[in-house]
Protein backbone atom coordinates (compact mmCIF):
# COMPACT_ATOMS: atom_id res chain seq x y z
CA UNK A 1 0.00 0.00 0.00
CA UNK A 2 2.63 2.51 1.21
CA UNK A 3 4.40 2.24 -1.99
CA UNK A 4 1.68 2.33 -4.47
CA UNK A 5 1.08 5.87 -2.54
CA UNK A 6 4.35 6.32 -3.36
CA UNK A 7 4.60 5.69 -7.00
CA UNK A 8 1.22 7.57 -6.75
CA UNK A 9 2.87 10.65 -5.53
CA UNK A 10 6.05 10.22 -7.93
CA UNK A 11 3.73 9.60 -10.83
CA UNK A 12 2.06 13.13 -9.59
CA UNK A 13 5.20 15.07 -9.15
CA UNK A 14 6.43 13.76 -12.71
CA UNK A 15 2.73 14.97 -14.24
CA UNK A 16 3.48 18.57 -12.84
CA UNK A 17 6.95 18.87 -14.24
CA UNK A 18 5.32 17.90 -17.41
CA UNK A 19 2.89 20.19 -17.72
CA UNK A 20 4.78 23.03 -16.37
CA UNK A 21 7.59 22.57 -18.52
CA UNK A 22 5.47 22.46 -21.92
CA UNK A 23 3.29 25.25 -20.44
CA UNK A 24 6.05 27.34 -19.31
CA UNK A 25 7.66 27.46 -22.50
CA UNK A 26 4.40 27.73 -24.81
CA UNK A 27 3.13 30.40 -22.27
CA UNK A 28 6.11 32.40 -21.88
CA UNK A 29 7.08 32.67 -25.67
CA UNK A 30 3.94 33.49 -26.83
CA UNK A 31 3.82 35.98 -23.90
CA UNK A 32 7.00 37.11 -25.06
CA UNK A 33 6.25 37.53 -28.35
CA UNK A 34 3.15 39.35 -27.62
CA UNK A 35 4.76 41.82 -25.38
CA UNK A 36 7.43 42.98 -27.92
CA UNK A 37 4.90 42.92 -31.04
CA UNK A 38 2.10 45.02 -29.14
CA UNK A 39 4.64 47.46 -27.48
CA UNK A 40 2.81 50.27 -28.76
CA UNK A 41 -0.67 48.98 -27.07
CA UNK A 42 -1.49 50.68 -23.63
CA UNK A 43 -0.43 49.17 -20.33
CA UNK A 44 -4.13 47.97 -19.77
CA UNK A 45 -3.80 45.60 -22.20
CA UNK A 46 -0.06 44.27 -21.15
CA UNK A 47 -1.77 44.15 -17.47
CA UNK A 48 -4.65 42.03 -18.93
CA UNK A 49 -1.34 39.96 -20.52
CA UNK A 50 0.30 39.35 -17.77
CA UNK A 51 -2.72 38.36 -15.67
CA UNK A 52 -3.85 35.95 -18.14
CA UNK A 53 -0.40 34.69 -18.26
CA UNK A 54 -0.42 33.57 -14.27
CA UNK A 55 -4.04 32.38 -14.54
CA UNK A 56 -3.44 30.43 -16.75
CA UNK A 57 0.17 28.91 -15.33
CA UNK A 58 -2.08 28.44 -11.61
CA UNK A 59 -4.49 26.28 -13.18
CA UNK A 60 -1.90 24.20 -14.87
CA UNK A 61 -0.44 23.28 -11.70
CA UNK A 62 -3.82 22.54 -9.88
CA UNK A 63 -4.91 20.51 -13.34
CA UNK A 64 -1.99 18.65 -13.11
CA UNK A 65 -2.12 17.43 -9.50
CA UNK A 66 -5.38 15.86 -10.07
CA UNK A 67 -4.97 14.26 -13.26
CA UNK A 68 -3.61 10.96 -13.70
CA UNK A 69 0.69 10.75 -14.31
CA UNK A 70 1.73 11.21 -17.80
CA UNK A 71 2.26 7.38 -18.08
CA UNK A 72 -1.17 6.15 -18.61
CA UNK A 73 -1.91 8.97 -21.15
CA UNK A 74 -2.00 6.20 -24.31
CA UNK A 75 -5.25 4.57 -21.88
CA UNK A 76 -8.97 6.22 -22.95
CA UNK A 77 -9.94 5.74 -19.66
CA UNK A 78 -7.72 6.12 -16.30
CA UNK A 79 -9.23 4.91 -12.74
CA UNK A 80 -7.87 6.83 -9.71
CA UNK A 81 -8.67 5.68 -6.02
CA UNK A 82 -10.93 8.36 -3.77
CA UNK A 83 -9.10 8.20 -0.11
CA UNK A 84 -10.46 9.33 3.29
CA UNK A 85 -7.95 10.91 5.01
CA UNK A 86 -8.87 11.86 8.24
CA UNK A 87 -9.02 9.44 11.20
CA UNK A 88 -11.68 8.93 13.50
CA UNK A 89 -11.50 9.30 17.12
CA UNK A 90 -13.49 9.22 20.54
CA UNK A 91 -12.29 12.04 22.29
CA UNK A 92 -15.86 12.71 24.11
CA UNK A 93 -18.95 10.70 24.68
CA UNK A 94 -22.22 12.02 23.01
CA UNK A 95 -25.54 10.91 23.76
CA UNK A 96 -28.09 11.37 21.24
CA UNK A 97 -31.80 10.59 20.93
CA UNK A 98 -33.69 9.80 17.78
CA UNK A 99 -37.23 12.00 17.38
CA UNK A 100 -38.83 10.19 14.55
CA UNK A 101 -38.19 6.49 14.69
CA UNK A 102 -39.52 5.81 11.37
CA UNK A 103 -37.53 4.74 8.08
CA UNK A 104 -35.00 7.35 7.62
CA UNK A 105 -34.67 7.72 11.14
CA UNK A 106 -34.27 4.55 11.80
CA UNK A 107 -31.31 4.48 9.18
CA UNK A 108 -29.74 7.54 10.47
CA UNK A 109 -29.45 6.13 14.41
CA UNK A 110 -28.22 2.84 13.10
CA UNK A 111 -25.29 5.14 11.25
CA UNK A 112 -24.76 7.16 13.74
CA UNK A 113 -24.13 4.62 16.58
CA UNK A 114 -21.92 2.96 14.74
CA UNK A 115 -19.42 6.03 14.80
CA UNK A 116 -16.70 5.51 18.28
CA UNK A 117 -18.10 7.52 20.79
CA UNK A 118 -21.29 7.74 20.49
CA UNK A 119 -24.73 6.11 22.25
CA UNK A 120 -28.35 6.35 21.23
CA UNK A 121 -30.25 6.66 24.86
CA UNK A 122 -33.84 7.74 23.92
CA UNK A 123 -36.27 7.25 21.12
CA UNK A 124 -39.33 9.40 20.10
CA UNK A 125 -42.91 8.31 17.84
CA UNK A 126 -46.15 8.74 18.12
CA UNK A 127 -46.64 4.88 16.52
CA UNK A 128 -46.14 2.42 19.13
CA UNK A 129 -44.95 -0.25 17.29
CA UNK A 130 -42.25 1.91 16.59
CA UNK A 131 -40.77 2.09 19.69
CA UNK A 132 -41.59 -0.97 20.84
CA UNK A 133 -39.35 -1.99 17.77
CA UNK A 134 -36.57 0.68 18.67
CA UNK A 135 -36.08 -1.06 22.16
CA UNK A 136 -35.68 -4.16 20.54
CA UNK A 137 -33.03 -2.79 18.08
CA UNK A 138 -30.86 -0.41 20.62
CA UNK A 139 -31.85 -2.39 24.03
CA UNK A 140 -34.41 -2.12 26.77
CA UNK A 141 -32.82 0.44 28.51
CA UNK A 142 -33.43 3.35 26.24
CA UNK A 143 -35.67 5.87 27.10
CA UNK A 144 -38.88 5.52 25.24
CA UNK A 145 -41.80 8.73 24.28
CA UNK A 146 -44.94 10.21 22.32
CA UNK A 147 -44.21 13.77 23.30
CA UNK A 148 -40.42 15.11 22.01
CA UNK A 149 -40.63 17.61 25.11
CA UNK A 150 -39.73 14.52 26.81
CA UNK A 151 -36.77 14.10 25.05
CA UNK A 152 -34.61 18.00 24.61
CA UNK A 153 -35.62 18.88 28.41
CA UNK A 154 -33.00 15.66 29.93
CA UNK A 155 -30.16 17.01 30.83
CA UNK A 156 -28.08 13.67 29.44
CA UNK A 157 -29.29 14.05 25.94
CA UNK A 158 -26.28 16.45 23.98
CA UNK A 159 -27.60 15.62 20.42
CA UNK A 160 -31.34 14.93 18.44
CA UNK A 161 -31.68 13.38 15.11
CA UNK A 162 -35.48 15.26 13.90
CA UNK A 163 -36.63 12.52 10.94
CA UNK A 164 -40.37 13.05 11.48
CA UNK A 165 -42.41 14.29 8.53
CA UNK A 166 -41.52 17.44 7.29
CA UNK A 167 -44.44 19.71 8.64
CA UNK A 168 -42.87 19.37 12.21
CA UNK A 169 -39.16 19.65 11.15
CA UNK A 170 -38.89 23.56 12.42
CA UNK A 171 -40.93 23.71 15.53
CA UNK A 172 -39.00 20.09 16.91
CA UNK A 173 -35.50 21.79 15.87
CA UNK A 174 -36.44 25.30 16.97
CA UNK A 175 -37.19 23.87 20.43
CA UNK A 176 -34.22 21.32 20.57
CA UNK A 177 -31.73 24.28 19.85
CA UNK A 178 -33.46 26.49 22.42
CA UNK A 179 -32.81 23.92 24.98
CA UNK A 180 -29.20 23.45 24.18
CA UNK A 181 -29.46 20.60 22.06
CA UNK A 182 -27.24 19.73 18.74
CA UNK A 183 -29.46 19.34 16.15
CA UNK A 184 -28.77 16.62 13.07
CA UNK A 185 -32.24 17.44 10.88
CA UNK A 186 -33.60 15.44 8.42
CA UNK A 187 -33.89 17.11 4.73
CA UNK A 188 -35.71 18.94 3.73
CA UNK A 189 -34.77 21.60 6.40
CA UNK A 190 -38.37 23.14 6.45
CA UNK A 191 -41.79 22.02 5.07
CA UNK A 192 -42.64 25.46 3.83
CA UNK A 193 -39.71 28.89 2.62
CA UNK A 194 -41.62 31.29 5.56
CA UNK A 195 -40.03 28.82 8.19
CA UNK A 196 -36.23 29.05 7.25
CA UNK A 197 -35.28 32.37 8.89
CA UNK A 198 -36.44 30.64 12.42
CA UNK A 199 -34.07 27.56 12.17
CA UNK A 200 -31.23 30.46 10.99
CA UNK A 201 -32.14 32.56 13.97
CA UNK A 202 -32.29 29.60 16.52
CA UNK A 203 -28.85 28.06 15.15
CA UNK A 204 -26.97 31.42 15.61
CA UNK A 205 -28.97 32.52 18.73
CA UNK A 206 -28.03 29.26 20.90
CA UNK A 207 -24.49 28.53 19.22
CA UNK A 208 -25.12 25.01 19.04
CA UNK A 209 -24.39 22.44 15.75
CA UNK A 210 -27.41 22.23 13.62
CA UNK A 211 -26.92 20.09 10.21
CA UNK A 212 -29.25 19.04 7.77
CA UNK A 213 -29.27 15.96 6.58
CA UNK A 214 -28.47 15.17 2.69
CA UNK A 215 -25.77 13.05 3.41
CA UNK A 216 -24.27 13.33 0.16
CA UNK A 217 -22.68 16.79 1.30
CA UNK A 218 -20.11 14.69 3.19
CA UNK A 219 -19.23 12.28 0.57
CA UNK A 220 -16.16 11.80 -1.04
CA UNK A 221 -17.43 12.06 -4.77
CA UNK A 222 -18.96 15.44 -3.67
CA UNK A 223 -15.27 16.75 -2.41
CA UNK A 224 -13.39 15.43 -5.51
CA UNK A 225 -15.94 17.15 -7.73
CA UNK A 226 -15.31 20.35 -5.63
CA UNK A 227 -11.77 20.04 -6.18
CA UNK A 228 -11.97 19.50 -10.22
CA UNK A 229 -14.21 22.19 -10.56
CA UNK A 230 -11.79 24.79 -8.94
CA UNK A 231 -9.31 23.63 -10.68
CA UNK A 232 -10.97 24.08 -13.72
CA UNK A 233 -11.07 20.53 -14.82
CA UNK A 234 -13.76 20.72 -17.19
CA UNK A 235 -13.68 24.79 -18.17
CA UNK A 236 -15.96 27.10 -17.34
CA UNK A 237 -19.29 25.77 -16.21
CA UNK A 238 -22.57 26.36 -18.22
CA UNK A 239 -24.96 24.05 -17.95
CA UNK A 240 -25.77 20.82 -14.73
CA UNK A 241 -28.22 18.45 -14.76
CA UNK A 242 -29.55 15.56 -11.94
CA UNK A 243 -31.92 12.88 -12.51
CA UNK A 244 -33.49 10.52 -9.57
CA UNK A 245 -35.15 7.01 -10.56
CA UNK A 246 -37.38 4.77 -9.05
CA UNK A 247 -39.67 1.99 -9.77
CA UNK A 248 -41.14 0.41 -7.18
CA UNK A 249 -43.79 0.43 -4.66
CA UNK A 250 -41.36 1.31 -1.61
CA UNK A 251 -39.58 3.84 -4.00
CA UNK A 252 -42.69 5.47 -4.05
CA UNK A 253 -43.53 5.88 -0.82
CA UNK A 254 -46.44 3.13 -0.89
CA UNK A 255 -45.00 2.00 2.81
CA UNK A 256 -46.07 -0.65 4.89
CA UNK A 257 -49.34 0.03 6.85
CA UNK A 258 -49.33 -2.29 9.97
CA UNK A 259 -52.15 -4.07 10.99
CA UNK A 260 -52.36 -2.28 14.43
CA UNK A 261 -52.58 1.44 13.27
CA UNK A 262 -55.57 3.07 15.04
CA UNK A 263 -55.90 6.02 16.96
CA UNK A 264 -55.48 3.62 19.93
CA UNK A 265 -51.47 2.92 18.99
CA UNK A 266 -50.82 6.29 17.21
CA UNK A 267 -51.05 10.11 17.99
CA UNK A 268 -53.07 11.16 15.86
CA UNK A 269 -53.97 14.58 17.13
CA UNK A 270 -50.00 15.68 17.56
CA UNK A 271 -48.84 14.21 14.24
CA UNK A 272 -52.08 16.48 12.69
CA UNK A 273 -49.91 19.82 14.12
CA UNK A 274 -51.58 22.87 13.69
CA UNK A 275 -53.75 21.70 11.14
CA UNK A 276 -57.92 21.42 11.24
CA UNK A 277 -59.41 18.65 12.71
CA UNK A 278 -59.68 15.37 10.72
CA UNK A 279 -60.68 11.88 10.69
CA UNK A 280 -57.81 9.16 11.59
CA UNK A 281 -56.31 7.82 8.60
CA UNK A 282 -53.68 5.31 8.30
CA UNK A 283 -52.44 6.14 5.67
CA UNK A 284 -52.06 10.06 5.77
CA UNK A 285 -49.73 8.79 9.21
CA UNK A 286 -47.59 5.98 7.73
CA UNK A 287 -47.51 7.59 4.22
CA UNK A 288 -47.10 11.10 4.62
CA UNK A 289 -44.63 12.03 1.98
CA UNK A 290 -48.06 11.80 -0.36
CA UNK A 291 -49.65 14.42 1.16
CA UNK A 292 -48.74 18.13 1.11
CA UNK A 293 -50.01 18.77 4.82
CA UNK A 294 -47.16 17.18 5.60
CA UNK A 295 -44.35 16.41 2.69
CA UNK A 296 -42.49 18.34 0.33
CA UNK A 297 -43.20 15.91 -2.73
CA UNK A 298 -40.76 14.18 -5.07
CA UNK A 299 -38.03 17.70 -4.98
CA UNK A 300 -38.40 18.76 -1.06
CA UNK A 301 -37.35 14.20 -0.34
CA UNK A 302 -35.15 14.32 -3.76
CA UNK A 303 -34.16 17.60 -5.60
CA UNK A 304 -33.14 18.57 -2.31
CA UNK A 305 -30.37 16.05 -2.01
CA UNK A 306 -29.19 17.37 -5.83
CA UNK A 307 -29.05 21.00 -4.81
CA UNK A 308 -27.04 20.46 -1.97
CA UNK A 309 -24.60 18.11 -3.39
CA UNK A 310 -24.23 21.39 -6.44
CA UNK A 311 -24.04 24.19 -4.02
CA UNK A 312 -21.61 22.14 -2.04
CA UNK A 313 -19.72 21.56 -5.45
CA UNK A 314 -20.16 24.82 -7.04
CA UNK A 315 -20.28 27.60 -3.92
CA UNK A 316 -23.45 28.51 -4.83
CA UNK A 317 -26.56 30.28 -2.88
CA UNK A 318 -29.29 29.46 -4.99
CA UNK A 319 -30.83 29.83 -8.70
CA UNK A 320 -32.87 33.33 -9.24
CA UNK A 321 -35.39 31.70 -11.22
CA UNK A 322 -37.68 28.13 -10.79
CA UNK A 323 -40.17 26.42 -13.32
CA UNK A 324 -41.44 22.94 -12.95
CA UNK A 325 -43.87 20.39 -14.83
CA UNK A 326 -44.91 17.22 -14.25
CA UNK A 327 -48.27 15.10 -13.18
CA UNK A 328 -49.13 11.83 -11.37
CA UNK A 329 -48.72 9.12 -14.13
CA UNK A 330 -48.26 6.11 -12.62
CA UNK A 331 -49.48 6.13 -8.98
CA UNK A 332 -53.18 6.91 -8.84
CA UNK A 333 -53.19 6.09 -4.96
CA UNK A 334 -54.73 9.41 -3.63
CA UNK A 335 -51.84 11.18 -3.49
CA UNK A 336 -51.41 14.82 -3.99
CA UNK A 337 -47.85 15.28 -5.24
CA UNK A 338 -46.31 14.17 -8.75
CA UNK A 339 -44.99 10.89 -8.96
CA UNK A 340 -42.84 12.21 -12.51
CA UNK A 341 -41.47 16.35 -11.70
CA UNK A 342 -38.91 18.29 -14.23
CA UNK A 343 -37.34 21.30 -12.90
CA UNK A 344 -35.48 23.81 -14.48
CA UNK A 345 -33.52 26.69 -12.81
CA UNK A 346 -31.57 29.58 -14.16
CA UNK A 347 -28.31 30.33 -11.69
CA UNK A 348 -27.22 33.64 -12.06
CA UNK A 349 -23.15 34.77 -12.42
CA UNK A 350 -21.64 35.40 -8.90
CA UNK A 351 -18.32 35.93 -8.02
CA UNK A 352 -18.16 31.73 -7.35
CA UNK A 353 -19.09 30.63 -10.37
CA UNK A 354 -20.64 31.55 -13.87
CA UNK A 355 -24.44 32.04 -15.10
CA UNK A 356 -25.61 28.67 -15.82
CA UNK A 357 -28.65 26.42 -15.92
CA UNK A 358 -30.17 23.33 -14.62
CA UNK A 359 -32.09 20.47 -15.34
CA UNK A 360 -33.47 17.95 -12.46
CA UNK A 361 -36.16 15.25 -12.85
CA UNK A 362 -37.30 12.66 -11.09
CA UNK A 363 -39.38 9.92 -12.05
CA UNK A 364 -40.96 7.54 -10.10
CA UNK A 365 -42.21 5.11 -12.68
CA UNK A 366 -38.99 4.58 -14.50
CA UNK A 367 -38.48 0.99 -16.16
CA UNK A 368 -34.75 1.28 -16.75
CA UNK A 369 -33.59 0.81 -12.89
CA UNK A 370 -33.34 2.76 -9.93
CA UNK A 371 -30.17 5.10 -10.14
CA UNK A 372 -29.54 8.85 -9.62
CA UNK A 373 -26.63 11.16 -10.67
CA UNK A 374 -25.76 15.25 -10.91
CA UNK A 375 -23.82 15.50 -13.84
CA UNK A 376 -21.64 18.85 -14.57
CA UNK A 377 -20.94 20.74 -18.06
CA UNK A 378 -18.42 22.71 -18.67
CA UNK A 379 -16.69 23.93 -22.14
CA UNK A 380 -14.00 21.51 -21.87
CA UNK A 381 -15.08 18.43 -20.77
CA UNK A 382 -18.27 17.29 -18.17
CA UNK A 383 -17.96 15.46 -14.32
CA UNK A 384 -20.89 12.54 -13.43
CA UNK A 385 -20.68 12.78 -9.73
CA UNK A 386 -22.05 9.78 -7.45
CA UNK A 387 -21.25 9.90 -3.81
CA UNK A 388 -18.35 7.33 -4.15
CA UNK A 389 -17.16 7.94 -7.87
CA UNK A 390 -16.44 10.70 -9.82
CA UNK A 391 -16.43 10.37 -13.92
CA UNK A 392 -14.51 13.20 -15.48
CA UNK A 393 -14.45 13.48 -19.45
CA UNK A 394 -12.37 15.64 -21.06
CA UNK A 395 -12.87 17.23 -24.67
CA UNK A 396 -11.33 19.79 -27.35
CA UNK A 397 -11.92 23.10 -26.49
CA UNK A 398 -11.83 25.12 -29.90
CA UNK A 399 -11.70 28.77 -30.85
CA UNK A 400 -14.66 30.49 -32.24
CA UNK A 401 -15.12 30.92 -35.85
CA UNK A 402 -14.90 34.19 -35.62
CA UNK A 403 -11.98 34.28 -33.61
CA UNK A 404 -9.26 36.89 -35.34
CA UNK A 405 -6.53 35.31 -34.29
CA UNK A 406 -7.83 31.79 -35.79
CA UNK A 407 -8.16 33.43 -39.13
CA UNK A 408 -4.39 34.30 -38.78
CA UNK A 409 -3.46 30.87 -37.87
CA UNK A 410 -5.46 29.44 -41.00
CA UNK A 411 -3.53 31.96 -43.40
CA UNK A 412 0.21 31.46 -42.11
CA UNK A 413 2.60 29.41 -44.33
CA UNK A 414 1.69 25.70 -44.61
CA UNK A 415 5.14 25.14 -43.96
CA UNK A 416 4.52 25.58 -40.34
CA UNK A 417 2.33 22.54 -39.63
CA UNK A 418 0.73 22.07 -36.60
CA UNK A 419 2.74 19.23 -34.39
CA UNK A 420 0.21 16.74 -32.01
CA UNK A 421 0.04 16.74 -28.49
CA UNK A 422 0.93 14.40 -25.36
CA UNK A 423 -2.57 14.14 -24.10
CA UNK A 424 -4.11 13.01 -20.79
CA UNK A 425 -6.80 9.98 -20.75
CA UNK A 426 -10.19 11.29 -22.48
CA UNK A 427 -12.09 9.82 -18.89
CA UNK A 428 -10.78 9.05 -15.57
CA UNK A 429 -12.67 7.56 -13.00
CA UNK A 430 -12.32 8.59 -9.72
CA UNK A 431 -13.60 5.75 -7.28
CA UNK A 432 -13.67 5.84 -3.35
CA UNK A 433 -11.15 3.29 -2.09
CA UNK A 434 -11.96 -0.03 -0.97
CA UNK A 435 -13.29 0.28 2.34
CA UNK A 436 -14.95 3.32 2.28
CA UNK A 437 -17.51 3.72 4.68
CA UNK A 438 -20.07 5.90 2.62
CA UNK A 439 -21.43 8.98 2.38
CA UNK A 440 -24.18 8.61 5.25
CA UNK A 441 -21.69 7.47 7.92
CA UNK A 442 -19.01 10.37 6.85
CA UNK A 443 -21.95 13.14 7.00
CA UNK A 444 -22.23 12.10 10.69
CA UNK A 445 -18.83 11.85 11.43
CA UNK A 446 -18.44 15.47 10.39
CA UNK A 447 -21.58 16.86 12.95
CA UNK A 448 -20.21 15.02 15.41
CA UNK A 449 -16.55 16.64 14.99
CA UNK A 450 -18.41 20.03 14.79
CA UNK A 451 -20.01 19.17 18.23
CA UNK A 452 -16.58 18.22 19.42
CA UNK A 453 -14.60 20.89 18.08
CA UNK A 454 -16.95 23.59 17.91
CA UNK A 455 -17.27 24.06 14.23
CA UNK A 456 -19.87 24.93 12.39
CA UNK A 457 -21.26 22.57 9.51
CA UNK A 458 -20.99 22.64 6.18
CA UNK A 459 -24.69 22.03 6.29
CA UNK A 460 -25.83 24.43 8.36
CA UNK A 461 -29.35 26.31 8.43
CA UNK A 462 -28.51 28.52 6.55
CA UNK A 463 -27.08 26.29 3.74
CA UNK A 464 -30.16 23.80 4.72
CA UNK A 465 -32.70 27.30 4.14
CA UNK A 466 -30.94 27.82 0.71
CA UNK A 467 -31.00 24.29 -0.50
CA UNK A 468 -34.55 23.80 0.56
CA UNK A 469 -36.01 26.93 -0.79
CA UNK A 470 -35.62 26.00 -4.69
CA UNK A 471 -37.13 22.75 -4.24
CA UNK A 472 -39.89 23.71 -1.90
CA UNK A 473 -40.31 26.74 -5.15
CA UNK A 474 -40.34 23.49 -7.55
CA UNK A 475 -43.73 23.01 -6.19
CA UNK A 476 -45.01 26.32 -5.64
CA UNK A 477 -44.15 26.82 -9.26
CA UNK A 478 -45.84 22.86 -10.25
CA UNK A 479 -49.23 23.95 -8.47
CA UNK A 480 -49.32 27.44 -9.37
CA UNK A 481 -48.20 26.61 -13.07
CA UNK A 482 -46.11 29.74 -13.63
CA UNK A 483 -42.67 30.25 -13.27
CA UNK A 484 -41.15 31.73 -9.82
CA UNK A 485 -38.96 34.09 -8.87
CA UNK A 486 -36.32 34.03 -5.82
CA UNK A 487 -33.60 36.50 -4.20
CA UNK A 488 -30.82 33.49 -2.93
CA UNK A 489 -28.70 36.21 -1.60
CA UNK A 490 -31.98 37.49 0.70
CA UNK A 491 -33.91 34.50 0.70
CA UNK A 492 -36.81 36.66 -0.68
CA UNK A 493 -39.72 36.05 -3.02
CA UNK A 494 -39.38 38.32 -6.02
CA UNK A 495 -42.73 39.68 -7.62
Amino acid sequence: MNERITNLANQNLKTIYFVLTVFSLNSFFEYYSSSRNDSAMDKKNSSQSRRSFINKFSKSIAAAALLPAIGNAASPESTIELIRKNKISANDHIQIALIGAGGMGSADANTAITLPGIKLIAACDLYDGRLADAKKKYGNDIYTTKDFHDIINRKDVDAVIVATPDHWHKDISVAAMNAGKHVYCEKPMVHDITEGAAVVEAQNRNKVVFQVGSQGMSSLGNEKAKELLAAGAIGKLNYAEGFWARNSPWGAWQYDIPADASEKTVDWKVFEHNLPDRPFDAKRFFRWRCYRDYGTGVSGDLFVHLFSSLHFITNSIGPNKVMATGGIRYWKDGREVPDILLGMFDYPETNAHPAFNLSLRVNFVDGTADNTYLRLVGNEGSMNVEWDKVTLTKNKSYAAVDDPLLKTKTNQDASNYERKKMLPPDTTVFKAEDGYKGAHYDHFNHFFTCIRTGAVSKEDALFGYRAAAPALLCNDSYFKERAIKWDPLNLKLIG
